[in-house]
């Protein structure tokens, strides 16, 4: 049933994450891989056949796999940043349980199968950070980082973790090279339309690592999104193999872990002043808070000190404000993200907003006054959800030197043929655009500029390979020299693709000879 959940228990509260979380962060010991049993039918009635576990090579590489695939890093940003507060205040010894669980039916059925337990536990089993992964989280967390913590995940592995779980249900070129564009071109374009809503002013975080197709499609969202024009991303893999920027908040569970200020620890801190005497953070915090609800008409009793409210916020931040310190931010999570703080002392924090951001509610908050500085996007942008697939197509065009075509499909991909001299700028040329019918237009271009480059030749790559940060200049390059009205996210007009006059006159053969039921060669 929809409600069937997954349970995991944790020993320690420093493994105090969801499970999705966790399949990101923490691992298991040893585990035995059971045997497989099935129910056959050779002939007349059943039998009961046990089928062998796979072999340890198998096992292995699939492990391997797994680790290649789903490192320790693969997760967010502040997974590590509330580790280190857990761990900080002496909390990962304690016990806490967390489910998986899904309400409703995908696709409108009336059933679902659980699947992908056995890689989870191929992952758990495998957990480790390396040298290089520590090293890394010392690079992007805080300089003022315990060292000793660093030390604590590079001993970490999931030993002590026990999960339970309900069974796991079973109820060519070609191929790759679509897999390999398909998704990347949708998703890129998805995200330069959120870059387009959102306007130059605004940061981009890219936060939809859990909410994305499997580990595969979590790291090529990442990477493709910056490409496309956000300027951050939380997932934490996507930082160290791309050189993408990575920032993060804290999840709501964090937050909830705690049920009053007498929970936080440090309670006292010096003011930045040099003042040598400690201040008790806890009264003074208490303190604002009971100012800040009277100055907005809250009654102080009825506020929970364990919410995430903004009045908490506010509390604690004007309470480090008068110690000499400075907040760094806010994040907005529900209601309404139109909001702005009159608090001079706020005036440098950064505003994140995530509410399940779309493109349109994108370009509605971009109508309204707010002081948001970036907006955290998950869904809607890695999931595509307005278009779930790009529809890419590959036929073939040319075999033994004679021209091939499917007649049946649109033909959008050449604009003259290979054997042609490019265009000159200042020249005539006669072209037919494709939207046009046969109808022929004469332009004199003011510039050409080829785009066709050879980029893989006998087996090499003949191109130079540029990193995310350099096509992702050439990606805002590229949409500055369009038009506007080809921008425009509600009715655009389409760019223009037209044919060569050789290239027009080829396809009009190519089509008389499939009526005719004849071949025709190609003449130089």
């Amino acid at each position: 049933s929809p409600e069937t959940s997954t349970a995991v228990v944790f020993p320690g509260a420093h493994h105090a994450f969801s499970v999705a979380k966790v399949s990101a962060l923490w691992g298991f010991g040893e585990l035995q891989v059971p045997e497989i049993s099935a129910s056959v039918n050779p002939g007349h009635g059943p039998r009961l056949v046990n089928m062998a576990a796979p072999s340890g090579n198998t096992c292995g590489a699939m492990e391997r796999s797994i680790r290649e695939r789903v490192p320790p890093l693969l997760t967010d940003l502040y997974q590590f940043t509330m580790a280190y507060a857990y761990w900080r205040t002496g909390r990962h010894h304690e016990p806490a349980v967390f489910e998986l669980f899904f309400r409703d039916n995908p696709f409108g059925g009336g059933f679902s199968l659980f699947a992908g337990l056995h890689d989870c536990l191929l992952f758990l089993r495998s957990f480790r950070f390396t040298d290089e992964d520590v090293e890394f989280l010392r690079s992007v967390l805080p300089p003022d980082t315990d060292p000793a913590f660093f030390q604590f995940l590079r001993d970490l592995d999931c030993s002590c973790v026990t999960l339970r779980s309900v069974p796991e249900g079973t109820v060519l070129l070609e191929t790759s090279l679509l897999c390999l564009v398909n998704y990347a071109s949708l998703v890129c374009s998805n995200a330069a339309r959120f870059r387009l809503a959102a306007g130059p002013r605004r940061k981009l975080l890219e936060m939809g690592l859990r909410r994305a197709q499997g580990p595969d499609g979590g790291l090529t969202a990442s990477r493709y999104t910056y490409i496309g024009g956000f300027d951050l991303s939380s997932n934490v893999q996507a930082g160290f193999l791309f050189g993408i920027p990575v920032a993060g908040t804290m999840a709501h569970s964090y937050i909830t872990s705690f049920t009053s200020l007498e929970e936080v620890w440090p309670q006292t801190l010096v003011a930045v002043n040099g003042e040598k005497d400690p201040v008790d953070v806890i009264s003074l915090t208490k303190g604002w808070l009971s100012r800040v609800c009277e100055l907005l008409g809250a009654e102080p009793g009825k506020i929970s000190e364990g919410d995430s409210g903004l009045l908490n916020f506010c509390a604690v931040a004007l309470a480090l404000c008068e110690l000499g310190y400075r907040p760094v931010g806010v994040r907005l999570d529900s209601g309404d993200l139109c909001r702005h703080f009159s608090i001079p002392a706020f005036d440098s924090l950064i505003i994140v907003g995530t509410n399940n951001i779309t493109e349109q509610s994108m370009a509605e908050l971009n109508k309204k006054e707010n002081a948001i500085d970036v907006v955290g996007v998950g869904t809607h942008l890695v999931t595509c959800t307005q278009q779930p697939s790009l529809g890419c197509v590959y036929k073939l065009v040319e075999v033994r030197g004679k021209p091939k075509m499917k007649i049946s499909h649109p033909f959008l991909d050449l604009v003259c043929l290979a054997a042609e001299s490019p265009p000159e700028a200042g020249g005539s040329l006669n072209c037919f655009p494709l939207s046009c019918d046969d109808s022929c237009i004469s332009v004199i271009p003011a510039q050409v500029a080829c785009l066709r480059q050879d980029v893989f030749t006998k087996g090499q790559v003949t191109h130079p390979l540029c990193s995310a940060a350099e096509t992702k200049a050439k990606v805002q390059s590229s949409l500055q020299t369009l038009h506007p009205r080809h921008k425009r996210l509600q009715e655009p007009d389409s760019y223009t693709v037209a044919l060569s006059e050789k290239l027009h006159n080829l396809v009009t053969e190519i089509r008389k000879g499939s009526s005719n039921n004849r071949n025709f060669l190609l003449a130089n």
